[in-house]
């Protein structure tokens, strides 16, 4: 059977799960907290807390109520990132979030409660806080000490990570002698570079006590620590330490696949290139104790598409989310990675669907219809959130900004280039690379045409400074790029958290 990550809720007197064996559940009975954790084994089943947060699901019960995880499909990173881009069209269905996300308009989120909403994860981090300390006074092995803080730094980190792309820096717990103290009514936000260095600590201490193939497959391991970190630093356009980092993941022998759409499918989910991914497992049909599950068809293929062996677009007409026309066209007519973008169909009534028969935008089918064993399911295809193609052309950033437009960058970019979108569209044109402003251009082209729904494009193009420019031409207005925090956390500060600039 697939390993999987399975959430361990660990509480007085519940049944507890472990998730030794490939994070598949085994349950061993009712455990007092007078008792657990306590064993080596213990110890691996609560840090599996730290992993709620990084599923492929609809969210996840909370005290403060029902959370969305960071790749859910609603209000998840596609939706935050990519949804309000160049790369996506505006939904003009029944309006929602849907319609807010794909327009760039976050003013809504000041009105969000306690539940689905991301800037609750203040007070997850609490939680990872207090697991670091409990593993640090316990008496298990100091290497099991530090394989397991490191995951609970890794989900601390990169949670910190996504609050930042959110918010701007937001108060957060990092030590655990002030939980249960008065410093938890403390809302004020910290400096961008306390935040930041915060973040920075604990992705490298998990970069260099993770294993780089961990035993269960699922869990974090060093090149995802990695990855994020990198991709926190060329955030921040520290491009120095960024290049340092890439060059570290270049030396840990994964490789480029040949066949680009290889790395969305679920027999070929495993492979050279692909460092970590969500794990997600098939014929899930969505209820809270299954695991993760793939359920883009559900939101990218329309209704009347031929196949439809998962369960099939939940919105009449076409799907509540399209490429844009733009975003298509902008690719080499050659490019293989376009052919994951459909633009014209035949509908299950035979009838022809294109952009001149009403289309609303491309159909994005990077993970193939193919569905599993079960009739009216979710897919099981892992999504890949750190893989070697993304993070040669953020190298190739990085170097262009430090050196220009150097043989090593334009050479990273034309390999990710070729190999993936095939020989016929040739090598970076020379006009392209003629000096470092020309060359950025072009890798957030080529970042655009690698990476798309992937969850990455918005902080892409904010951080070469083109976001604004980028909605423009699809008929989208920028108003401020980050979030509102929610009025009640506001109140409930009594003036200390100050909004977002902008709301």
């Amino acid at each position: 059977m697939k390993k999987i990550i399975t959430i361990c809720l660990i509480a007085a007197a519940v049944t507890v799960s472990s998730c030794k064996k490939g994070l598949e559940p085994q349950i061993y009975g009712s455990l007092s907290t007078t008792n657990f954790p306590k064993t080596e084994v213990d110890f691996v089943n609560y840090v599996t807390e730290v992993y709620k947060p990084f599923q492929s699901k609809w969210g996840y019960n909370d005290p403060a109520g029902y959370q969305n995880d960071w790749f859910s499909p609603e209000y998840g990173d596609i939706m935050m990132f990519d949804y309000p881009t160049d790369e996506l069209n505006i939904w003009t269905g029944w309006g929602g979030i849907f319609t807010q996300f794909s327009t760039a308009n976050f003013a809504f989120l000041a009105n969000q409660g306690t539940g689905n909403n991301h800037f609750e994860k203040i007070r997850f981090i609490t939680r990872i806080t207090q697991i670091i300390d409990d593993i640090e006074k316990s008496t298990i092995s100091d290497d099991a000490k530090k394989e397991l803080t490191a995951e609970a730094r890794m989900s601390r980190g990169w949670n910190m990570y996504f609050l930042l792309q959110l918010y701007g820096p937001v108060p957060v717990l990092l030590d655990a002698s002030k939980i249960n103290t008065n410093a938890e009514t403390d809302l004020s936000r910290p400096t961008r570079d306390v935040f930041l260095a915060s973040i920075v600590s604990d992705l490298t201490y998990a970069a260099a006590n993770l294993p780089k193939t961990p035993s269960d497959y699922g869990r974090f391991n060093q090149a995802i620590a990695l990855t994020v970190l990198m991709r926190t630093y060329m955030n921040e356009k520290d491009f120095v330490n960024a290049e340092k980092t890439g060059r570290q993941i270049m030396t840990m022998g994964y490789a480029l696949v040949n066949d680009y759409a290889s790395l969305f499918n679920e027999s070929t989910e495993k492979n050279t290139e692909t460092m970590w991914a969500v794990s997600c497992i098939p014929d899930q049909d969505g209820n809270e104790n299954h695991g993760s599950f793939n359920p883009w068809d559900f939101y990218t293929y329309p209704k009347d598409y031929p196949g439809n062996r998962v369960k099939d677009s939940f919105a009449g007409g076409d799907a509540p989310i399209s490429c844009t026309w733009a975003f298509y066209n902008s690719f080499d007519a050659a490019d293989k990675r376009r052919n994951l973008l459909i633009a014209s169909y035949t509908n299950k009534s035979g009838d022809l669907r294109n952009q001149a028969n009403g289309l609303s935008g491309p159909v994005v089918a990077k993970y193939p219809d193919l569905g599993g064993a079960s009739l009216n399911a979710y897919q099981g295809n892992d999504i890949p959130k750190a893989r070697l193609g993304d993070v040669m052309l953020m190298l190739a950033e990085a170097i262009n900004q430090n050196s220009g437009p150097t043989n090593e960058a334009v050479g990273l970019v034309n390999q990710v280039r070729l190999q993936h979108g095939g020989a016929a569209i040739g090598e970076v044109p020379a006009a392209a690379k003629t000096d470092k402003q020309t060359f950025d251009a072009w890798i957030l082209k080529e970042e655009g045409w690698e990476t798309y729904f992937e969850g990455y494009r918005k902080m892409d193009l904010v951080r070469h400074g083109a976001w604004q420019t980028a909605l423009a031409t699809v008929g989208k207005t920028a108003g401020p790029y980050l979030f509102p925090v929610p009025t009640y956390e506001i109140t409930a500060s009594k003036g200390k958290l100050s909004q977002t600039e902008g709301y």
